[in-house]
This record gives structure tokens, C-alpha cells and sequence, in this order.
């Protein structure tokens, strides 16, 4: 699921008191594993148990980043319930949750091998831009918001307001407001208008690391797998398309050679997305997306969690100068966000 880093060896107390208590481990049973790499958030693990694999999760209360960044480990049962709805929505787009221990807050779900999976991130890295597979993510996380946006006794199941506040509006579009003042009022702007939109479950993080292309002898094209919903709350699904498409407009500076596959993967997954959309308007989830797109884009250069492959002056102004436009003259159709970027970044 996620690269191995070390060699195998004896694995943190937490995880093995975590699996014996859900059954998962004998009380006698010696524990190895290996550390994975991951996000920001969570430790991750590769555990080898005497049924196999499998693949153990603990919510960090204090993130890996330069700035103070610190959330609730609860969030790591609401991401045990987000797969589980998914694996519902669209079989196979979640893992399989194995267990989930509130107490210790770690989440058990099934190894994925990665010989039959790849991370869209590396893979997009590598100038391997798949078009339709873009198209296919467009597609799956429109379905999974569909059958979320039909069975509205959910919302109390993900009453996350506090926990999506701290750790995605405050220190993605609050903490960039800080930073630009004369910007703050429009920004300020998209975290209402963001939290007055509840329609259906969001995910909160999708993004191409936490997505998994799988591969399956009885698919005739590759799927997505989605990982990592520690974000997932009850409300506007419109974020989460702006979170995705966000990313690959972002990646056109960090592998130049792919700009055109990249943007026209920015047309498939919104042209997918929306052709599904029917629990609302489409065209006003679409002018929410649009209007949040440009706050996300100038979070990831100045909130709390830049993007790591970004990291220098020429890289950082064209973000800067795009993002600053487009919130002062919002437009309403993802194109015309894609079409600014375009011309910035080939200026």
C-alpha cells in the first residue's frame, strides 16, 4: 500500500495490543512488521500476522509539518467508517477494513500487494499520465458521493465538523488568509461557503498519494483505490473534486514534460465527476469547486501543508499569481480555472 522502508522487526505496543484486542493476533503470537511510508498524520505499518498481512494505521495527535498542527486521533474511527460506506458505493474503491480500536485510535485493513498496485502519485511523477484512468477516479468518487447523497442517516454518522475545520479549512485556507491579508476576505469566503454546503459524505484527501492504481485480472482497465480518509466529514462533496483536480494542476509544475496529459486529465475527472452528479445541481457544485480550486492551489505554496515537490521562488509565483487572480475575479466552470492556469504556466 505504501513503500516499505526498513527491514522487518518488532512492531510498537500500540499496534500489538490493537490486533489482539480485535482478534486479529493470538495473545502469544510474536509480532514483526515494517514502518511504511506515508503521510503526514499517521504512523503506518506492514504487520506479519499467522493469518498474513495486513496493514495497521495510528492517527498522529501532532502532524509531521513545520507548523503546530495538531488533530484528534477520533479521526481515525471516522476513516474506518468512510471505507467501509466506499467499499459499499463502489466495491473495491476502499480497502477492506479488518478492525478498528477507537481506544488506541489504529485502524486495521487489508495489505494491498503492491505488486498488483501502484501510487497514481509516483506514477504521474514518472511522466506516466493516464488519461482515462483520470477519468475513471472522476467517475468512482461521484459514485461514492451519489450513494452517500441518498442515505442522509449518515450525516450523524460523520458529525465532523471540529475535526474537518482543524485539519483542512484552518490550516489550508484560514492559515493561508494570514498570509495574505489583502486575500483573506475571499478566502475566509470559501471556508462558509464550504461549511454551508452539506450534501453527501466527503473524503477530504483526495489527492494522487493516497491513491492506489489497481490492477485486476477481471477489470479491463486499472482502478482506483482510495486511501487515507482521515478527513472524512459530512458535508460538501464539491471539496473534494477541488482537493483532486487541485493536485494535478499542481503536479504541471513539478513535471513539465506531462503539462498536456496533466491538464487533459484535469478535463476527464471533471467532465466524469459532474456527468454523474444528480443529488444536486451539477452546475453549482461545479461553481463551488471553480471558486475553491484557486484557494486550495494557493494553500498548498502557503498554508501549513505545502507540497513537498514545490519548493522554490520560480515555482512558488506562478501558484501565487494564478490563485491571487482567480479569487479576486472568480469564475464558475472548471475550465476556466484550468484555462488560466494554462496560460500562466506557459507565459
Amino acid at each position: 500500500m505504501h513503500d516499505v522502508t526498513v527491514a522487518a522487526q518488532p512492531v510498537p505496543p500500540e499496534f500489538a495490543t490493537a490486533l489482539r484486542d480485535l482478534g486479529l493476533a493470538g495473545e502469544r503470537e510474536a509480532l514483526v512488521g515494517q514502518p511504511l511510508t506515508g503521510g503526514v498524520s499517521s504512523d503506518i505499518w506492514r504487520i506479519d500476522t499467522a493469518r498474513g498481512p495486513v496493514c495497521a494505521k495510528r492517527a498522529l495527535p501532532k502532524l509531521r509539518v513545520a507548523a503546530d498542527w495538531r488533530a484528534p486521533i477520533a479521526r481515525n474511527a471516522f476513516e474506518a467508517r468512510w471505507m467501509q460506506v466506499a467499499a459499499q458505493a463502489v466495491p473495491g474503491s476502499a480497502p477492506r477494513v479488518l478492525g478498528q480500536h477507537e481506544a488506541l485510535g489504529v485502524l486495521a485493513m487489508e495489505y494491498l500487494d503492491p505488486a498488483r498496485t501502484a501510487l497514481w502519485k509516483q506514477l504521474l511523477r514518472d511522466g506516466s499520465v493516464d488519461v482515462l484512468f483520470a477519468q475513471t477516479v472522476g467517475d468512482t468518487l461521484a459514485r461514492i458521493h451519489a450513494y452517500a447523497a441518498t442515505r442522509p442517516e449518515l450525516a450523524a454518522q460523520f458529525d465532523t465538523d471540529a475535526i474537518f475545520f482543524d485539519i483542512r479549512l484552518e490550516p489550508y485556507l484560514l492559515a493561508t488568509a494570514r498570509k495574505h491579508p489583502d486575500l483573506a476576505a475571499a478566502l475566509q469566503g470559501l471556508v462558509a461557503q464550504t461549511q454551508a454546503n452539506k450534501h453527501s459524505l466527503v473524503h477530504g484527501d483526495v489527492s494522487p498519494k493516497n491513491i492506489l492504481v489497481a490492477s485486476s485480472g477481471s477489470a479491463a482497465r486499472p482502478q482506483p483505490v482510495l486511501l487515507d480518509a482521515e478527513c472524512a466529514w459530512w458535508g460538501d462533496p464539491a471539496f473534494d473534486l477541488a482537493f483532486c483536480l487541485n493536485h494535478l494542476l499542481l503536479k504541471c509544475l513539478w513535471v513539465p514534460a506531462a503539462r498536456a496529459p496533466l491538464l487533459d486529465s484535469f478535463d476527464a475527472l471533471a467532465r466524469a465527476y459532474l456527468g454523474r452528479v444528480d443529488w444536486e445541481s451539477a452546475d453549482a457544485l461545479e461553481r463551488r469547486a471553480a471558486a475553491l480550486l484557486p484557494g486550495l492551489l494557493l494553500a498548498r505554496v502557503d498554508g501549513k501543508s505545502p507540497v513537498e515537490y514545490l519548493g522554490t521562488e520560480p515555482q512558488w509565483r506562478p501558484v501565487r499569481r494564478c490563485a491571487s487572480q482567480l479569487l479576486r475575479q472568480p469564475v464558475s466552470r472548471l475550465a476556466d480555472v484550468a484555462a488560466a492556469w494554462s496560460r500562466e504556466i506557459e507565459s
